[in-house]
């Protein structure tokens, strides 16, 4: 085979793009279960929650009942039992009683605060999931660029080899020589910060699942990419069903209601139920047996509200829902601002992978082919199918680029309404 036909064979093998495959996402599913499972952040807000859940059997029972021992007028000049008819030993049991469903109101307001801590616990797995699929996503089409650089760099240094060839019997200029060996310089500096940027997405990923910052992370093949196609209002009431901060908040809204709910019991009575029991001995002088007394007694606190104490404390609830409810409107004011913002980014990554894909793409293979055909033929230079090749290699890379940062997006976006987009949406594939 001869030099020329060699080196066309070598451009003509190059692969023109079709790296694409479908995904299961098995290892991204893995990671982020991991990155859950031993979240510290999680188990912190794991064991706020048993903390919580335990203040509600401590402050919805009754109090202990109270047992009283007594000595009832013992004379003080001789301390005798049998002396005077009113000296007696007691016994006495009581039992505090809040006014009935106070209790079921107080365990109404601490089972908000599990909700609430739930839904900390459900936002702190959203917020880890996005961060485990932005760095994989950074990961996989990493390697996929080192992929491709990588049989660039061969292609070029194959070439090298024939030029160098070609050069030492005259058939090459020495600026074709040069020309290569300057693209394979370039290629190598686009590998190597290629390569130190894995490194870094690797490291962030172990350190998310607290793992040696040097573990070799998997990934599948590149995901197929679906444009999703939401409206504000559509991104609201997704957000408004699924985000677990959002849904943290109305559950703080209800708990203030309830709160209010248990202040206004203090408008109302508790009791205190007693029962005592006297035993007398027979006075000594006449030997006169003494009969035993039983008592039964019941107490009522009067709530007089003094100062405005109780009062003070249901305007309290009240007014903690209104903070809630502006909290929750402040929330969805910045998340639709959001909102806007990455619908606008999603639709410009949309047009421009579109744009690369059906243009730029097409084009810059045509343009390689074409100069392949010219070189053939004599009529350009190989330098001109370097640069080809060479502009073909940059959109590709553009492509891998545009799809990282539409899927890094979508994580992100998730993240606001706090589900999976993907199957809510029209695909446009």
């Amino acid at each position: 085979m001869s030099l020329d036909k060699t080196l066309l064979f070598l451009l003509l093998t190059f692969p023109l793009g079709g790296l694409y495959a479908q995904s299961t996402d098995s290892d991204l599913n893995v990671l982020i279960a991991k990155a859950v499972e031993i979240s510290p952040k999680i188990k912190m807000l794991e064991a706020k929650q048993r903390a919580v859940e335990n203040k509600i059997p401590q402050q919805t029972n009754l109090p202990d009942p109270m047992l009283t021992l007594g000595l009832m007028n013992l004379p003080t000049t001789s301390f005798s039992f049998s002396e005077e008819p009113m000296t007696g030993k007691t016994i006495g049991l009581s039992q505090g009683i809040p006014f009935p469903g106070k209790l079921g109101a107080v365990e109404k307001v601490l089972s908000k605060d599990v909700e609430i801590v739930q839904k900390e616990i459900d936002d702190a797995e959203n917020e880890i999931t996005r961060d485990v699929k932005q760095s994989y996503y950074d990961v996989l089409f990493i390697r996929k660029k080192i992929k491709l650089v990588e049989e660039s760099k061969k292609l070029l240094e194959n070439i090298s080899e024939v030029v160098r060839t070609k050069y030492s019997v005259s058939s090459a200029s020495q600026q074709n020589l040069i020309k290569v060996d300057l693209e394979i310089t370039n290629v190598n500096d686009v590998l190597f910060d290629l390569k130190r940027k894995e490194a870094e997405q690797i490291e962030k990923l172990n350190s998310l699942i607290l793992d040696n910052s040097e573990k070799y992370i998997f990934t599948d093949e590149l995901p197929d990419l679906f444009f999703i196609d939401f409206t504000l209002s559509q991104l609201d009431s997704i957000a408004e069903a699924n985000r677990p901060y959002l849904l943290g908040l109305e559950s703080a809204e209800s708990k203030a209601v309830e709160q209010q709910n248990l202040a206004e019991y203090d408008y109302y009575p508790n009791f205190n139920l007693a029962v005592q029991y006297t035993q007398r001995d027979k006075i000594a002088q006449s030997n006169t047996p003494l009969n035993d007394f039983f008592s039964l007694m019941l107490g009522v606190s009067i709530p007089l509200n003094y100062g405005g104490k109780v009062s003070a404390k249901v305007e309290e609830a009240a007014s903690m829902k209104e903070l809630y409810e502006a909290q929750y409107s402040m929330a969805m004011q910045m998340l639709r601002s959001s909102f806007g913002a990455s619908i606008a980014k999603l639709r410009s990554i949309e047009q421009r992978i579109q744009l690369t894909e059906e243009g730029l793409i097409p084009q810059a293979r045509q343009n390689f082919t074409s100069a392949l055909s010219s070189y053939q033929v004599g009529k350009i230079d190989f330098i001109n199918v370097i640069d080809a090749q060479k502009n073909l290699f940059d959109v590709e890379i553009k492509l891998y680029d545009l799809k990282t940062e539409y899927l890094k997006e979508v994580a992100a976006l998730e993240f606001l309404v706090g589900t999976t987009l993907i199957d809510k949406s029209k695909f446009n594939n």
